[in-house]
């Protein structure tokens, strides 16, 4: 008896995901908890494993594709082989005189367009407005391009579950002058959807300030080798930063605060968002209850969070329910940016990059390491005051780290 393989349930918010990378193909043999299938949805991405072990028989869902919650997928048969050494394929081996008796193919390949194929202007705007996968298309323009009306055909045979089946579409009408479209994904749905409700529904300002970062670069190099030896992991600057804005937040609640209705939700805990750059979007995982945690537990979780944003292994409740949210673009060079909130949040604090400078101190011209800080804040909850003293209180925590410790 077959098995069904569904889109299982992921998130109470989540309601349909799309088929990502087919790690099996029909005919392989699996073991049970073999990664089948990726499924990407508008916040995670997640694996889907093998329930039994056997073989894939018929995947349903193409690559591309999107399903529903609880929809089927693809088929297995149960107790039809092993994998071996995780990969297995199980389907059908030819002999050497089976190939001598036979030598017809087994399979005919699918009618697809060339690999020359040219897809001109008008066909590539099709391809892209109907989602209609290029391989179902045959071309019959002279020197076999493809053309509009060609296009126009498949989409009106190809039947309606196929609407997102094409992922990547190329434009050419010269060799040195190339188009390429691509569908977005879930995540990156997601991510512009929130971006652009937090600049309609927010009344979002930006106020900047730059802080000295040789105090918190000093204690760093005097203590990184014994930290690392005592704590297993590396001594970075974001967790100074962390500590900072726990020290902001406490003295300027408001600024940890969110609007819900009518009402205005306070909070005596801080859940940091960390903003993480992966292959797929940006993702931002949160530190739950900050205000408790030391230096090294603050600097593991944020190691463990970057490693598996890049494997996609970031849990959904990982994602939600977050505070305030930090985000450096100094990793990347950026000097100065606006970060926009993370809704519901009230703030996000932006760092940039290090860079020497002269400073006055003392009545003097002196090369120092700064930073320019940005704090983006909901200016309906925030007022000015409170956003431009909670982002001065970061700055002193960094410029004297002891703070921290006697709580001044």
């Amino acid at each position: 008896m077959p098995v069904e393989l569904k889109i299982p349930q992921v998130g109470e918010s989540i309601t349909e995901a799309q088929i990502g990378k087919w790690l099996k193909k029909p005919g392989d043999a699996v073991n049970k908890d073999d990664i089948l299938v990726e499924l990407e949805t508008d916040k995670v991405t997640v694996e889907l494993p093998a329930p039994v072990s056997g073989t894939l028989s018929k995947i349903i869902k193409a690559e591309g594709e999107k399903a529903l919650i609880g929809e089927l997928i693809a088929l297995m048969e149960e107790g039809a082989g092993t994998a071996a050494s995780g990969t297995g394929a199980s389907a059908p081996v030819t002999s050497k005189s089976d190939a001598k008796s036979d030598p017809k193919p087994t399979r005919t390949p699918p009618k697809a367009q060339p690999a020359e194929t040219r897809i001109m202007p008008a066909a590539a705007r099709e391809l892209a407005q109907t989602q209609t996968n290029p391989a179902a298309v045959v071309p019959t323009g002279p020197g076999g391009r493809m053309l509009k009306e060609d296009v126009q055909r498949a989409a009106a045979a190809a039947p309606a579950s196929s609407e997102s089946s094409a992922p990547s579409v190329a434009a050419s009408t010269d060799d040195d002058r190339r188009e390429e479209i691509t569908a977005m994904t879930p995540i990156r749905k997601r991510i512009a959807e929130r971006l652009v409700m937090a600049q309609q529904t927010a009344a979002l300002l930006t106020t900047f300030n730059e802080c000295d970062m040789s105090a918190v670069m000093a204690l760093r190099t005097k203590y990184k080798d014994g930290f690392e030896k005592a704590h297993g992991t590396k001594l970075g600057f974001m967790s100074f930063f962390v500590k900072a804005v726990v020290e902001g937040l406490r003295a300027f609640p408001r600024v940890n605060s969110e609007i819900r209705g009518e009402n205005v939700v306070s909070r005596n805990y801080c859940d940091i968002g960390i903003a993480v750059s992966s292959e797929r979007g940006l993702v931002v995982p949160v530190i739950r209850n900050a205000e408790r945690r030391s230096f090294a537990d603050i600097e593991k979780v944020i190691v463990d969070f970057g490693t598996r944003a890049k494997a996609n292994k970031i849990k959904l409740e990982e994602l939600e329910g977050g505070t305030f949210t930090i985000t450096n673009g100094g990793i990347f060079g950026s000097l100065m940016s606006t970060p926009i909130v993370n809704p519901p949040q009230s703030g996000v604090l932006g760092m940039h990059a290090i860079q020497e400078r002269p400073i006055a101190a003392q009545g003097q011209v002196v090369i120092r390491p700064m930073m320019y800080l940005a704090l983006t804040y909901d200016h309906r909850i925030v007022d000015g005051r409170e956003a431009v003293s909670f982002l001065k209180r970061v700055k002193d925590v960094i410029e004297d780290p002891s703070r921290v410790l006697l709580e001044i």
